[in-house]
């Protein structure tokens, strides 16, 4: 088991940047594959980024792809998401995520919902123009 608290959203004007972070509980934190999603108003909830348990490899959505960068810590239980160059269409609740059994193997990153099974309440992240 694990618990999520994600932090650090905001109100940003486009073009600016914002890092939001994830803290988690409990000592197996490094056993985890770890991922951002986000969901905007109306439509479905879509993976951003996502980070091997060691921090190894990364894997991102070609929307985000060159902007943003997930990191982790895994000293402090934490996951980071830097946000860059952010658009209007960045806007939304974004949520961190850690995978569920069977976890992923080598260098794969998961990246769909289904292989997530604990989740974070969700930080608010606007962009303004």
């Amino acid at each position: 088991q694990v618990q999520l608290v994600e932090s650090g959203g905001g109100l940003v004007q486009a073009g600016g940047s914002l890092r939001i972070s994830c803290a988690a509980s409990g000592r197996t934190f490094s056993t985890y594959a770890m991922g951002w999603f986000r969901q905007a108003p109306g439509k479905e909830r879509e993976f951003v980024a996502g980070i091997t348990k060691n921090g190894g490899n990364t894997y991102y959505a070609e929307s985000v792809k060159g902007r943003f960068t997930i990191s982790r810590d895994n000293a402090k239980n934490s996951v980071y998401l830097q946000m860059s160059s952010l658009k209007l269409e960045d806007t939304a609740v974004y949520y961190c995520a850690a995978e569920k059994p069977p976890f992923a193997v080598g260098e794969y990153v998961p990246r769909l919902l289904y292989q997530y099974g604990y989740w974070g309440q969700g930080t608010q992240v606007t962009v303004s123009s």
